[in-house]
């Protein structure tokens, strides 16, 4: 068991690294030195959970390889102007690590204005015992404006986008595959595994190695089939089609509508409204099949196990899915979170297909806490299902759910789960509660603690922890709360020139802004203000954790709106396009003619970002000033990042 489970484990952490993309990415300027002497600095963002190393490191030092300067000459070697973090190293030795960012430097001695600076930077990025080595070209232009500049922005490849690593939606899944187990489509299913393998016959080895087969049959029924559907679409299509395919998942009011069908259904089924059950045929030849033997009747029985729990798991299943696409946009996401969730899920079976005997007088389960435990699920089922009626919502404008009537929904719907917990309210299969036991009292604690704290959002409380589930606080009407309403305000020099205004589109915390970018360049260029280019989305939760969570710091907002013009990007709106305005895919020759794929299109090819929630630093004159920032709840992090655009533009 112990050997599966590292398995296991090291897939997963070698699945994360390697899917992570590019995990240092890597930003050049030029500084002058003394006489001809001139300083070419490298920054290297490093991703959140890993390390690199210094130049000196015995074993994976971070290298400049091959380098070479025409019209000119290197003085001395490369080194390092970060200070590296001391500690010691999983074998106990001392070492020198380098998180979140790493910068190194060269001396370069220019003989003309045409001097060039090439060669590649390596490094070796680790976490857990997992590493990735990676290669970086450059090709900096010194000499020339370079020589004059203190610090120029040199023109060159742009680095490749990191993806923060979904650790959020990860323990989620995981929570949500530990969860189902309870429910009461699958706990039946307990003694159906130990009676399986307690009639198996062979050695214990034998038996061990198909109980392990047997949770990774589980976890493949769950993974598979989305990983297929992934790889299937990026190889036919490229990446481009993949994210297209999520977005109109995440966004269009299709399948979010029918998810919203879905789940209210299935609610009504827990309820005991009636029985949601796939057809018995298809249930049946599985579990038919589970009689063979050998990996034949192990694979069958994981088959059956998946089928017979599906009215429980299949909601929870997309739920988890929408969030995964919906997330940040990056591809790998949704194969992850769903090997999580089918690992969590499939462990106490594997387990107990391990370990039968220790359960062998298990009686079949059921009875009233079984039907407690559906009805909860059927309190949170409707509760999660507005979310998906909420994202379409938002991104066709229709104004059902507004703010307040969205979080009216939730606070009736857990008050009502509140009065069932303490027996108030009963449901047709539902035992009679002549007393409220303990952990029914705990519980409903709980929940009418959650139902006060929603309530002061209802004029206008930001509620931080809800604010990646709740509509935005553009959409509230009645607020009490002071600088917590969202407008946009179209300024003159907009009107003036006849510029383009987005005036369903809102901006939080009071803040004035503009939803095109050619809109927000020319008012930038007339104010001479760098641009804040915010790459969002309706439906990203990330994003609005990022504007209460971070944006709303009284020292951002104050440099946000007296420093910068910002300029949102909203990639998933459904707004159609005037002709004039369609965008063209110079690539492809694809036509996007509503105002979320043109605004992907542009975040893609301007910005190399495919994820939101992502912000991007322009001059006045649309070039990148500093490497890119995704999402991360420090405050700090998000000064620091907002201040370095303004120190780059004013050089």
């Amino acid at each position: 068991m112990k050997r599966f489970l590292t398995i296991l484990t090291t897939l997963f952490i070698s699945v994360a690294s390697f899917a992570q993309g590019q995990l240092v990415t890597w930003s050049s300027h030029v500084e002058k030195a003394e006489g001809d002497i001139c300083k070419v600095i490298f920054t290297g963002k490093i991703a959140d959970g890993y390390h690199t190393y210094t130049l000196t490191d015995e074993f994976s030092a971070t290298e400049i390889m091959d380098a070479a300067v025409e019209g000119g000459e290197l003085v001395g070697g490369p080194y390092e102007i970060s200070v590296p973090t001391e500690e010691t190293d999983e074998f106990g030795d001392p070492a020198k690590h380098y998180y979140n960012e790493i910068v190194i430097a060269q001396d370069i001695k220019v003989n003309g204005e045409n001097t060039r600076y090439t060669g590649t930077i390596f490094t070796n990025s680790c976490t857990g015992g997992a590493c990735k080595a990676e290669y970086y070209d450059f090709d900096v232009k010194v000499g020339g404006n370079a020589v004059v500049a203190a610090a120029t922005e040199v023109s060159e490849p742009e680095p490749v986008q990191k993806t923060a690593f979904p650790w959020g939606l990860i323990l989620q899944a995981i929570l949500w595959g530990f969860a189902m187990l309870l429910t009461p489509c699958v706990f039946p299913m307990v003694p159906m595994t130990v009676s399986f393998f307690l009639k198996g016959s062979g050695s214990v080895a034998q038996g061990r190695f198909k109980a392990g087969m047997y949770g990774l049959f589980i976890v493949l029924l769950y993974t598979l089939p989305i990983a297929l559907l992934i790889v299937i679409t990026r190889i036919i299509g490229g990446e481009s089609v993949t994210a297209d395919i999520f977005n109109w998942i995440a966004t269009h009011w299709l399948p979010n509508i029918l998810f919203f069908i879905i789940f209210m259904v299935f609610a009504a089924s827990f309820f005991g409204a009636f029985e949601i059950t796939l057809p018995q045929s298809l249930v049946n030849k599985s579990d038919k099949g589970s009689d063979k033997k050998g990996l034949a009747g192990v694979f069958f029985m994981a088959l059956t196990l998946v089928l017979v729990s599906f009215s429980c798991t299949g909601p929870i299943v997309g739920n988890v899915l929408i969030q995964a696409t919906s997330s940040n946009g990056a591809w790998w996401i949704p194969i992850v979170t769903m090997f999580a969730f089918s690992l969590a899920f499939a462990l106490p079976f594997t387990l107990l297909a391990f370990f039968p005997s220790l359960l062998k007088d298990l009686k079949k389960s059921g009875g009233g806490w079984l039907n407690t435990v559906k009805v909860v699920m059927g309190f949170i089922e409707v509760a999660l299902g507005f979310k998906f009626l909420s994202m379409a919502d938002q991104t066709y404008h229709w104004g059902i759910l507004d703010r307040e009537v969205y979080l009216a929904i939730w606070i009736v719907v857990f008050a009502l789960l509140g009065f069932y917990l303490l027996g108030k309210l009963k449901f047709a299969h539902d035992d009679d509660v002549p007393h409220v036991s303990v952990p029914r009292l705990s519980l409903a604690i709980v929940v009418f603690s959650f139902v006060v704290y929603m309530i002061p959002g209802m004029w206008g409380a930001p509620l931080d922890i809800l604010s990646g589930y709740l509509p935005p606080m553009s959409s509230h009407d009645f607020v009490l709360t002071p600088g917590s309403t969202s407008h946009v305000v179209v300024t003159d020099a907009q009107s003036q020139t006849g510029e383009k205004k987005y005036d369903f589109l809102h901006l939080p915390h009071n803040l004035e802004g503009y939803f095109d970018l050619e809109d927000a360049l020319a008012v930038a260029k007339e104010a001479g203000k760098p641009v804040f280019v915010d790459v969002t989305g309706h439906a990203c939760v990330n994003c609005r954790e990022m504007e209460q969570r971070v944006w709303s710091d009284p020292a951002a907002l104050e440099i946000l709106r007296n420093d910068f013009v910002i300029c949102a990007l909203y990639v998933d709106d459904k707004h159609k396009l005037p002709e004039e305005d369609w965008v063209t895919d110079a690539e492809t020759g694809k036509v996007y003619k509503d105002l979320g794929r043109a605004n992907s299109y542009i975040a893609r090819e301007k910005f190399n970002v495919n994820a939101q929630p992502n912000y991007v630093l322009l001059s006045p004159d649309g070039e990148i000033l500093v490497p890119t920032h995704s999402y991360d709840l420090s405050v700090e992090n998000f000064i620091k990042f907002l201040k370095s655009g303004l120190e780059a533009n004013a050089k």
